[in-house]
């Protein structure tokens, strides 16, 4: 490990970095009247204590009044942030990582109707479609005032600790200036190049000035919006050459792309169903053109392409900020030659979407990133070894097992069918989200690595608990298809039965969804990859419904390219058979008209309905009767009591064996049930 490329220290002026690798920033929400608080500070310093090299926080952190928080962002317009900087920045370099601040101007880029109620400001009134604002064309002394705004966020920055601050160019105010798509002013501040990027130069001025000669500033820029009509990699890296030729900024932080849409912004924050490290080549065209350090992030997420990244010289410091979210640790493994145990990031896009609905990041597959306070990414061993028997080998039970070995305990984990996994059996089948087989993968290779005793083809019933004698027993049953509840319901079939391969579909497909979720959208992706004609219907306003900006455009891009169609406010009233084909009557939500078509198939996707006979089963004999204490869980403390004198184990049951919610949420039970076992 000592010659990867990734592990070297890299010189960044005055400021040396023990490593490659760094975290770019980003907003999780975890502010706190626009401060960085206890969850902000924890989160940060998990992956300083991981090893990590450079930490830049404060994603999108606003400078001014008119530029309001949308996802959770800091707020460094007035001093009020500085003990928070303070406190986060000791903490973070305490544990051998540098930390940077991100400061920026929004413009358009925000809303209207929060925050002081300020009109949005931009170059020109052009509206972007992801944030819906119209923005007020920003005259002189806008642009004057949020000059000297930048200045005085900056100094802010320095009496924070910082040892660098970046500015951000990409899609905000000041890139929004650079692109002739949202710029078409005729003034200084307008037209050509030299014009377009006065104001990013006049920023840097007053910020270098502001913070002096010994701080680190650097910029996020656009290696190529790739959008027709707006900036192209040839300008981009003009661009970047002017910037850089300043002598003030100090490195460049390349990204691509516009999110100035939903598809946009899924093509700069990348879940399932779009390329790995996509830009990368733009990144490392600039940094040859250049005499600044060029770091850049966007869809990196694995060790291989970091350390390719790197090694070809395609960049000087690699971004792995959602691979960071997924494990904090990260680097800590690699470096001790474990890189084979590092949790992966799969691209689920979670933690993203969750920004953009209006709540805290979570990373899907990890329940402990940004719950640092109570839940542990590092799980100490009990003081006594235990038998933990887990029933059921999807994602809740393999994270059971898991966590309660590393406790130390002795663990058997019995399975139904023939392979662990659970659901994810099934929702690896469409094309778009098949990478999400890896985060069963990461669970089932961990349980061996830990000495888990797997049994699978066993159905676990009550005497098959109780014959290994254990001291707790975890339930993670799953659940089954809930039935649809309609006259004819037995002519309509199961998403799970098509995804399973019990059935073969062909012909037309009416495809029914009454979750929202990407349940429905694998069996549609399914369908359609099969040969099908399929016609996805729900009772929602929109289709997709649960899913965020990125999951969603990526998920409906697809089904579109294979020709699915989309029908909203539609509820299933009733099925008849009409030879061998069958009529579905159809009732409008809103109007409550009904409307009748034939097709092929049904296929119905109505969430799930817990397998909980086997908890009941086992309730009555159970040290805690299934309790589990509300307080003591959300407070991260052993949620065990024994309040049945005559019960033998103590009983939990996790995930959709407690009702139907999400993989995040069943990863999370096991979690915050087992660290204390």
């Amino acid at each position: 490990m000592k010659n990867d490329p990734l592990l070297e220290p890299f010189k960044l002026r005055h400021l040396t970095l023990r490593n490659r690798i760094m975290s770019t920033a980003h907003a999780p929400s975890y502010e706190e009247g626009g401060h960085p608080r206890e969850r902000y500070r924890l989160y940060h310093e998990h992956k300083a204590k991981g090893g990590i090299g450079l930490t830049i926080i404060g994603g999108s952190t606003n400078i001014a009044p008119d530029s309001p928080s949308v996802f959770g962002q800091l707020y460094a317009g007035d001093d009020g942030i500085i003990p928070w900087f303070r406190k986060l920045t000791d903490g973070v370099r305490s544990h051998g990582a540098a930390v940077m601040c991100q400061i920026t101007h929004m413009g358009r880029r925000t809303a209207w109707d929060d925050g002081h109620w300020l009109p949005v400001v931009g170059p020109s009134g052009v509206r972007e479609r992801a944030h819906r604002s119209f923005p007020k064309a920003m005259e002189v002394e806008d642009i004057n005032r949020i000059i000297l705004q930048f200045g005085e966020a900056a100094k802010r920055c320095v009496s924070g600790g910082f040892d660098g601050i970046e500015l951000l160019s990409h899609s905000h105010l000041l890139g929004q200036f650079l692109s002739p798509l949202v710029n078409n002013r005729d003034d200084d501040y307008g037209g050509s190049l030299e014009n377009r990027l006065r104001l990013t130069q006049q920023v840097i001025e007053v910020v270098r000035e502001a913070v002096g000669p010994d701080i680190i500033v650097g910029m996020r820029v656009t290696g190529d919006e790739l959008k027709r009509g707006g900036l192209e990699a040839d300008e981009c890296l003009d661009i970047a050459r002017r910037i850089a030729g300043s002598g003030a900024i100090d490195f460049l932080n390349i990204l691509a792309g516009a999110p100035y849409d939903d598809l946009g912004l899924a093509g700069w924050v990348p879940p399932m169903g779009m390329p790995a490290a996509p830009h990368l080549t733009i990144a490392g065209r600039i940094r040859q053109e250049v005499d600044v350090p060029v770091f850049h992030a966007g869809g990196i997420a694995d060790i291989a392409t970091a350390r390719h990244a790197v090694a070809e010289g395609h960049v000087d410091l690699v971004g792995m900020t959602r691979a960071h979210m997924a494990d904090p640790y990260l680097v800590q493994k690699l470096s001790q030659g474990n890189e084979n145990r590092i949790r992966p990031c799969v691209g689920l896009g979670y933690c993203v979407d969750r920004v953009n609905q209006g709540k805290a990041a979570v990373c899907g597959h990890n329940a402990a990133t940004g719950r640092e306070e109570t839940m542990p990414h590092v799980i100490a061993p009990a003081a006594d070894k235990r038998k933990v028997v887990v029933v059921g080998g999807g994602p809740a039970g393999l994270e059971a097992a898991r966590v309660s070995a590393l406790r130390g305990h002795e663990v058997i984990l019995f399975e139904a069918s023939d392979r662990l996994g659970g659901q994810l059996n099934l929702a690896a089948k469409g094309m778009t989200r098949r990478q999400i087989w890896s985060v069963a993968d990461w669970l089932i290779q961990e349980a061996a690595h830990l000495g888990v005793e797997i049994r699978t083809n066993t159905f676990a019933e009550q005497e098959d608990v109780m014959g290994q004698e254990p001291d707790c027993v975890i339930v993670a049953t799953g659940g089954w298809p809930s039935e649809l509840q309609v006259s004819g319901a037995r002519f309509a079939t199961s998403s799970w039965d098509v995804l399973g391969g019990e059935v073969r579909l062909p012909g037309d497909v009416l495809l029914y969804d009454e979750t929202g979720d990407q349940a429905a959208a694998v069996c549609a992706d399914a369908l359609a990859q099969a040969g099908c004609t399929v016609a996805l219907v729900t009772p929602d306003r929109m289709v997709m419904h649960e899913l965020g900006p990125t999951n969603s455009a990526v998920v409906l891009r697809d089904l579109a390219k294979q020709g699915v169609s989309f029908e909203c406010f539609q509820e299933i009233e009733k099925i008849l058979p009409t030879g061998n084909r069958r009529q579905v009557i159809l009732r409008h939500v809103l109007t409550g008209e009904t409307s009748s078509r034939e097709v092929d198939h049904i296929v119905v996707d109505i969430g799930v309905s817990p397998m909980e006979q086997l908890y009941y089963d086992l309730k009555p004999i159970s040290r805690n009767l299934g309790h589990v204490d509300h307080d003591a869980l959300i407070d991260g403390r052993n949620p065990f009591s024994d309040i049945n004198p005559d019960g033998r184990f103590m009983l939990a049951r996790l995930g959709d064996a407690i009702a139907g919610r999400n993989i995040h949420a069943a990863l999370y039970d096991a979690l915050r049930i087992c660290k204390d076992i």
